[in-house]
């Protein structure tokens, strides 16, 4: 095993699309900045966890659809795997106790459990993507453990689109079908127009950081929603998993836009950086 193993184990360069979620949350709650600093490093290694438990729990699947993924090649084996998703689970907890105290263990714990449910359970059943987005959702309330009440806003919108993402990516290996491809395209859709509305009629957010937040939403329906629509007109497995990869990568953009609308247009443009960072580096590491 070297580190490139490891680094597509944890799926490395997707967790850049994580760090939003808990700066995010933490905007709307009003956190300090150490604080925000902080959290989003529990964010990603409970991500990262959940990639190494993924492997190891589809490793006699992938055996047949995804023999080049680290386990089924051989580069790591499956002890290696389910100690590095402990280690790493262990880290997140950890690290959110040091940044949030018991606030935040109330939000990471059930996020961890999640995660572990997720991989192990739910993801092969029909609540799989509703369990999925309940994990980006809770992300975003990690950040906002001091208060979460006041993040639900963006914490449902990361959530809706988790679903819409991890509905899509279910049919990278054998393509998808145009009616579901549709759903999700027309889901995205929502979630775009829905954070425009909401921004231009935020009382609470300054004209340039509503106008700004907008945009981000604009862009966000474009990029993500004009990948996901060509898997209507063409359902294969290689468009599918170009417009998930896309879908993925429209994380920061959607993380940026709810950023904008408290005004922190320096966060939103840090998160914001992300999305091609995630592209380019998703054309030599799988982030799925």
């Amino acid at each position: 095993m070297n580190g490139r193993d490891l680094a597509e184990l944890v799926r490395l360069p997707a967790a850049l699309t994580v760090p939003g979620d808990a700066l995010t949350g933490a905007a709307y709650a009003g956190a300090s900045a150490r604080y925000s600093a902080a959290m989003p490093i529990a964010s990603a290694c409970l991500y990262w966890a959940g990639m190494a438990l993924n492997d190891w729990a589809d490793r006699d699947l992938d055996a047949v659809e995804r023999p080049e993924r680290p386990i089924p090649s051989g580069r790591i084996s499956p002890r290696t795997a389910i100690t590095t998703a402990g280690v790493l689970g262990l880290a997140g907890i950890s690290a959110s106790a040091v940044a949030g105290g018991r606030a935040a263990l109330r939000v990471s714990l059930p996020l961890a459990a999640l995660v572990w449910a997720y991989d192990t359970i739910a993801k092969q059943s029909p609540a799989g993507p509703v369990v999925m987005a309940s994990n980006r959702g809770l992300d975003v309330l990690l950040g906002a453990c001091a208060a979460p009440v006041r993040a639900w806003e963006p914490a449902t919108s990361v959530a809706a689109h988790t679903v819409a993402v991890t509905t899509l990516s279910r049919d990278e290996v054998h393509g998808t079908d145009p009616s579901r491809a549709g759903t999700v395209t027309a889901a995205t859709a929502a979630i775009a127009t829905a954070g425009v509305v909401r921004a231009l009629t935020d009382r609470r957010a300054r004209r340039r950081d509503r106008l700004v937040s907008a945009a981000l939403s604009t862009a966000y329906g474009v990029v993500v929603g004009r990948a996901q629509s060509r898997t209507i007109a063409d359902p294969s497995a290689a468009t599918v998993r170009d417009a998930t990869g896309r879908g993925i990568a429209g994380f920061p953009l959607l993380q940026a836009s709810w950023l904008a609308r408290r005004g922190r247009l320096g966060a939103a443009a840090t998160v914001l950086a992300g999305g091609p960072l995630v592209r380019y580096a998703s054309r030599r590491m799988s982030t799925t």
